[in-house]
């Protein structure tokens, strides 16, 4: 049944894949046209960009930005993204000059790499925790339904190739974990890979470090073998990197070896995080920053400008809770038995803990309130909530819910008697967990039915956006 579950994943990302990609109106991705002239640049000219000042246009990105991208303003001055390591835009280059710069085939060559990214993170999550193949299809779920993330695979940006690499280094970390230790060195090339390509990857190599550091521990080796295995990661992937960081030393001066102080320079106009508090109020940035970053990260389209029905978030917020409170849950009623309080818990939370603070010190600096930069950190993330959706299909644990959520409808219902004015969509989403969760616990044999029709719910949700709101929000049919 987990076979079926999970081609019937892989076909139903292929479908929404091409959806988003053909569906959504040219440049409608945030930073898709400087991806893209990225591309154009290296394919035109054969070398690499280089961010000087004038890349960067506010006033006329605002202008651009607000009227769809007309066919009179040409996307050409967007160059904001010269700066980037060129390890994608090298791979997509063939797809530019095979198909002339269409940009559908471009979009779809991101799009496969989401795909890759689906079997990546199921393949980590097996081995990871070999003992649980549930946890591992519904991860692979959350990759391939969660809107936002196929909005954003579906576009030409540099995320697919980082996160296909961050998941990549995952599966090696789950190897060094169980000490098979040959062919290190592939996960040092994947790591150098990771610094061809986005800063985004950079937390990944704490994250791997303190895997190999904390296995030779665990095996009570002595400090210079403990080193010394780091070298099969880290040689390769300081050979690689430094290839990029001499260059960027070389064209925008020392320290600046990952050019973001020259992009800091350069990107004069973009909204200040003290300047925002200064007109708004703190209180009002961080209320933006909060709503911003749920709703960006589970479906805000375009350039944030297309914000979904309240109900839509109300569902993705229901979907929220119930795996952070389940979440919980299973830790405290687990204490001795989960995985997650081992070392490969303790690994996932160390890579969301860094990806989050790299967020949020970046919003210190600039308004840049959009969840999707979360998805480095995809994968903690979706195991977090798969583990907490799971947990309420335990006996004891379903059987609480079900009673909590028939004393909600209950209470609801006085209340939109009384008041005129029943909240329909809370009490179906009481009804409908509390309903599933008793079925899932009473009757173990219809979990993987259960489990089917979540996925076809996740397909129709996000095959509805594409098709009818989405399009709707842009001016279309």
């Amino acid at each position: 049944m987990n076979r079926g579950l999970l081609l019937l994943i892989f076909g139903s990302y292929i479908v929404l894949a091409w959806n988003f990609a053909s569906r959504t109106p040219s440049w409608q991705v945030p930073d898709e046209p400087a991806h893209y002239n990225y591309v154009r640049f290296i394919a035109t000219t054969g070398r690499l960009p280089v961010l000087q000042p004038g890349d960067y246009d506010q006033n006329y990105l605002s202008e651009i930005v607000s009227r769809g991208f007309p066919p009179e303003l040409s996307i050409d001055p967007l160059r904001y993204e010269f700066h980037q390591p060129p390890l994608y835009y090298l791979l997509m280059v063939p797809v530019f000059l095979l198909f002339r710069g269409s940009l559908l085939p471009l979009r779809l060559a991101s799009a496969a790499l989401g795909l890759l990214q689906i079997l990546l993170a199921y393949a980590a999550v097996r081995r990871l925790f070999p003992e649980r193949p549930a946890w591992a299809i519904g991860v692979a779920a959350v990759f391939a339904f969660l809107p936002q993330h196929v909005a954003m695979n579906s576009g030409v940006n540099n995320d697919a190739l980082a996160e296909a690499l961050i998941l990549s280094l995952w599966l090696w970390i789950a190897r060094e974990l169980r000490g098979h230790r040959r062919h290190a060195w592939i996960g040092g090339l994947l790591l150098g890979a990771g610094f061809l390509t986005k800063t985004t990857v950079y937390p990944m190599a704490l994250v791997a470090l303190v895997a190999v550091l904390a296995r030779a521990a665990l095996e009570g080796r002595p400090w210079p073998e403990r080193l010394r295995r780091l070298l099969p990661w880290l040689l390769p992937a300081f050979a690689l990197g430094t290839l990029w960081w001499v260059r960027n030393s070389v064209v925008y001066g020392w320290p600046d070896f990952l050019g973001l102080q020259q992009h800091d320079r350069v990107v004069v106009g973009q909204p200040r995080t003290a300047e925002w508090i200064a007109r708004f109020g703190l209180m009002a940035t961080l209320d933006r920053l909060r709503t911003f970053t749920f709703q960006s990260f589970w479906g805000q389209f375009g350039w944030m400008g297309v914000v979904l029905d309240a109900r839509w978030y109300l569902l993705f917020a229901w979907l929220t809770v119930l795996g952070l409170l389940g979440l919980a849950l299973h830790l405290g009623r687990h204490r001795q038995a989960s995985m997650l309080w081992g070392l490969r818990g303790l690994l996932l939370l160390l890579a969301f803990g860094l990806t989050a603070g790299t967020y949020l010190w970046y919003n210190l600096f600039f308004v840049q309130h959009q969840g999707r930069y979360l998805f480095p950190a995809l994968l903690p993330i979706a195991l977090g909530l798969v583990v907490g959706w799971l947990a309420w299909t335990e006996r004891g644990a379903a059987e609480g819910l079900g009673a909590a959520c028939g004393l909600g409808i209950i209470g609801l219902g006085l209340a939109g008697v009384i008041y005129g004015d029943p909240p329909v969509m809370l009490i179906l989403l009481l009804a409908g967990t509390g309903l599933t969760a008793t079925l899932a616990a009473r009757l173990p044999t219809l979990r993987s039915y259960l489990a089917l029709m979540a996925l076809l719910g996740a397909f129709a949700l996000d095959l509805h956006l594409i098709l009818w709101t989405i399009p709707s929000a842009f001016g279309g049919s």
